[in-house]
């Protein structure tokens, strides 16, 4: 490492320990690479900056997050839960199973993590204490499950990862679907083996064909929210940016025509909620891509690439390094942010060992996921502390079980590669 190299990553990291925002870090440091480093005048990085923000691409965050409003703000949230309920609801742990899979369902729409805790969360985690749930394992598991919006496409992270790195985006999506279903799944057989004993929790009756098909009419128009994006992306109808868009404007049809749960004065609401949370994502977004020009203009990136290939020639090792390197990083930083600064450096230096492009973008979000429910920047932890009104250190320990799932998934997907990759060779993308 150069001395230029580690003056910058000290200014990055000085910042970040004097609690300076995150955006403002990136701002800063690269500010100051720019005059002391480079021969280039400032203009150069505002222009970076413009070019960056400049992106069709990152329209889609905007409205993904719209569409998890509507949601939320409308009956479709309750609608998913009451559906994934009436399945498991017979079962030990029944409700708990619910509440992981309306996670899915909601990631599968929402696509993003803080969004799937503040949506289910809120309503879950009070719900599950109401029914006789611990604490500890209900505050876990509501806090660990937002992770499958992150996880199971659409994912705003993922797409942040494509704009970077270049990868086909409807390829990165297939490779999140089997990871998400197998984190419920294995989450699901958790539950089911600590309540299996339990009597004192109530568990409903197995419902009956006539009871399944009339909740399932009632829950119809939200259950074909994620079909539509899915069927919509996948047989060329649109594009997966135009997907959003899509699930948006039919979110706001069904809530406002057909479950008839918002009103015209909610959208206004809703819209400018909306853009302020992408705005809060998107400064984040520029100032990580100011601080990403700066380290190519340093040539750091290559430089990186160029060490790990000289000094590690097994790909299982560097994965191993990589995966201790992003979930250190995934604990302090923003996931948005991460991705953005991270990419451009792991990703070159992993693609060159002979790893598959898709499986580098899946491992990287997946893994930096896990981040969002760490201490001692978890965002999704002081979200759900928020709810549930309890400590971080309560919380800290409530969620061990279930970050250890994730971390047993993660550990699978990043060395068992040719199981990730089933689905995008079925459709033609690896």
């Amino acid at each position: 490492m150069q001395t230029t190299d580690l003056i910058i990553l000290l200014i990055l990291l000085g910042g970040m320990a004097a609690y300076v925002p995150v955006f403002l870090c990136l701002f800063f440091t690269s500010v100051l690479g720019f005059i002391f480093f480079t021969n280039l005048p400032l203009l150069v990085l505002a222009q970076s900056l413009f070019r960056a923000m400049d992106n069709f691409a990152l329209v889609v965050v905007l409205f993904f997050i719209l569409c998890g409003n509507v949601m939320t703000t409308g009956s479709i949230v309750h609608k998913l839960i009451k559906f994934a309920n009436m399945l498991v609801s017979w079962l030990p742990g029944g409700l708990g199973m619910a509440g992981v899979m309306a996670c899915a369902m909601f990631g599968a729409i929402s696509g993003s993590t803080v969004a799937t805790v503040v949506a289910l969360g809120g309503f879950m985690i009070p719900a599950l204490l109401q029914n006789g749930y611990p604490e500890k394992y209900t505050v876990g598991l509501m806090t660990t499950s937002g992770n499958l919006g992150i996880i199971i496409p659409p994912s705003i992270s993922m797409i942040l990862w494509c704009m970077v790195s270049n990868v086909s985006l409807e390829g990165l999506f297939l490779t999140g679907y089997l990871p998400g279903i197998l984190i419920t799944i294995l989450t699901c057989l958790y539950t089911y083996f600590i309540f299996r004993k339990n009597t004192t929790i109530e568990r409903l009756p197995i419902p009956s064909k006539a009871v399944l098909w009339a909740a399932f009419k009632e829950c119809f128009w939200s259950l074909m929210l994620p079909v539509v994006i899915f069927v919509g992306i996948y047989s060329g109808a649109f594009t997966a940016n135009e997907a959003a868009v899509v699930a948006s404007v039919y979110a706001l049809i069904v809530e406002l025509f057909i479950h008839r749960t918002m009103k015209f004065s909610d959208v206004k609401k809703v819209t400018v909620s909306s853009a302020v949370t992408s705005a809060t994502l998107l400064i984040i977004v520029a100032g990580a891509t100011c601080f990403g020009r700066l380290l190519t203009m340093e040539n750091i990136p290559n430089r990186v690439t160029e060490a790990v290939i000289a000094s590690v020639h097994s790909p299982e090792m560097f994965i191993f390094v990589s995966q201790v390197i992003l979930l250190i990083v995934g604990m302090f930083m923003e996931t948005g942010a991460a991705v953005i600064l991270l990419a451009p450096i792991l990703h070159p230096a992993l693609v060159s060992l002979g790893l598959h492009p898709l499986h580098v973008g899946l491992v990287f979000v997946l893994n930096l996921s896990i981040g969002l429910i760490t201490p001692p920047v978890g965002v999704c932890l002081f979200v759900a502390c928020t709810i549930a009104r309890i400590s971080i250190e309560t919380l800290t320990k409530a969620i061990l079980p279930f970050l250890l799932i994730e971390v047993v998934v993660l550990m699978i997907v990043s060395f068992l590669p040719e199981i990730v990759l089933i689905i995008p060779r079925l459709f033609g993308y690896a």
